[in-house]
């Protein structure tokens, strides 16, 4: 018996439709990790730049270069999921006269890029500022 094969006949229609979809929702998926580990960064270092202030407001009996050291440490310390290998070449940057209630304010910079199956699509610096009143 012969079979008719007719034009209607919908086998494997769905696969096909996979297979055009996939690629589209595989970058769609990696550029939202890839989002989410950059903001997970910003995070991070505004966490890390916000207890370095907290230190410095708190460290101003030890005078000015010794306070300085302190509260970028304690950016380095704070910073546990980034790569502190930047933070010695670029350290965060604290500002104060450290007198009592005068403002301290900790700056740092680190490094993001953007990609998507090996290809960088952008990268740029996040930065972020945190500003505490000397006690």
């Amino acid at each position: 018996m012969l079979r008719r094969h007719s034009i209607r006949n919908e086998r494997g229609q769905t696969m096909v439709e996979f297979a055009m979809v996939l690629p589209i929702l595989c970058l769609l998926l990696f550029g939202v990790i890839q989002f989410g580990l950059i903001f997970n960064n910003y995070v991070t270092l505004t966490d890390a730049v916000r207890a370095g202030a907290r230190k410095a407001a708190v460290s101003r009996h030890l005078g000015s270069a010794n306070a300085t050291s302190t509260t970028q440490q304690a950016v380095k310390d704070a910073a546990t999921d980034l790569d502190l290998t930047y933070f010695n070449s670029n350290p965060p940057t604290v500002t104060s006269t450290w007198q009592h209630g005068d403002p301290v304010t900790v700056c740092a910079d680190y490094p993001w890029s953007f990609k998507l199956v090996l290809v960088g699509l952008a990268s740029g610096t996040l930065h972020t500022c945190t500003k505490e009143r000397v006690e």
